[in-house]
């Protein structure tokens, strides 16, 4: 039996996720990202999606703030379900399509470490780059460099698909680039979005990458004064250092707590912990996810980079308190073209400096 398929563009499809609630879209090349782990059917196309954060949280200057991470919680939310009802409108076209969840992680990857870094399914601000939407920052992370020394078949096998990811998602879509720390910027708002994925095969033009960097590189080098972890490097990021506040109460956390019960030697003791604070703080974020799969976002509030930064965040982050000399030293010694620069060149862009 031949389906029916209404004839789409790649502008009806961009014009149908911003009538959704969508503020950024663009289309990358599915054969340019390895999606055949997710699908062999329907990856032809990686429509990506992204969601401006409200600037009322980013001028709050506490990186463990709960209105910052709830905010960023229903911003994620609100993307979710115009994901879905993209895929829905897809697929009443004649298109199969899914969504690649944003924070999820493939758990056969998982290797009894809660403090171990793992990529979500598909890297988002990666399939970002491939989509125009923006290029990558100065603390950029080699994606094979989150892997230990694969042990098994599966193990490489996912080495080999990270491995292909760095050659071939190469800023294949029009939406921004990525700064200093890894982050997705954007022309319109910076490293200030979330972002999802919509999965399908429907034959559209596909964007073209930026050329130029849009991260200012260590001239700037504004999110290495501000980050409370000391995580960003140059063209690198200590993603373990990161995640400890970019998800404050996650698994890691969770699994460290418990572990204090477990190992009280008094009920008393086992009592308090129970009652603590950290206790209220897992429980809340379980709940919605907040400050689980939202945490800081220091380095995104103090990025200058965007068309909302001057007129809605500049008086709120003139200073950055967390800056230290430490930091003004490292930071000196950066010449933005180190090796880790050259060997992400273009998922960076060309360098205004």
């Amino acid at each position: 039996m031949e389906i029916y398929r209404k004839s789409l563009t790649a502008a009806e499809i961009k014009a149908k996720a911003r009538e959704l609630g969508a503020d950024l879209v663009g289309i990358a090349d599915g054969a340019r990202l390895d999606t055949s782990h997710i699908t062999e059917l329907d990856g032809a196309r990686v429509i990506v999606l992204a969601k401006h954060l409200n600037d009322g949280v980013a001028r709050i200057r506490r990186w463990d703030d709960r209105h910052k991470y709830y905010n960023d919680e229903l911003a994620l939310t609100h993307l979710e379900e115009t994901s879905l009802e993209l895929v829905y409108w897809l697929e009443d076209c004649g298109y199969p399509a899914l969504i690649v969840p944003p924070t999820h992680v493939d758990p056969s990857r998982y290797a009894n470490d809660p403090n171990a870094h793992i990529e979500p399914m598909l890297p988002l601000a990666h399939a970002a780059v491939e989509a125009g939407l923006g290029t990558l920052g100065l603390n950029l992370q080699l994606l094979a460099e989150d892997f230990a020394e694969p042990q098994n078949h599966r193990e490489r096998r996912a080495l080999a698909r990270v491995q292909r990811l760095q050659g071939e998602c190469q800023r294949l879509v029009d939406v921004g680039t990525l700064g200093l720390n890894l982050q997705l910027l954007t022309p319109e708002y910076g490293p200030r979005v979330i972002l999802t994925a919509v999965l399908c095969s429907v034959d559209v033009e596909c964007d073209q990458p930026m050329e130029q960097a849009l991260c200012l590189g260590p001239s700037c080098g504004r999110c290495l004064k501000t980050c409370p972890a000391d995580a960003v490097h140059e063209w690198e990021r200590d993603w373990p250092a990161c995640n400890r506040y970019r998800s404050p109460h996650g698994f890691a956390q969770l699994t460290e707590h418990l572990e204090k019960i477990t190992q009280a030697t008094d009920a008393a003791t086992r009592k308090q912990l129970l009652r603590s604070e950290a206790s209220f703080n897992l429980w809340q974020s379980i709940l919605r996810g907040a400050g689980v799969i939202t945490g800081c976002r220091r380095c995104a509030d103090v990025c200058p980079v965007g068309a909302d930064y001057e007129a809605m965040l500049a008086d709120a982050h003139t200073e950055i308190p967390e800056n230290t000399p430490q930091k003004e030293q490292r930071l000196a010694a950066m010449t933005g073209h180190s090796p880790a620069y050259e060997n992400q060149k273009r998922y960076i862009g060309i360098l205004k400096i």
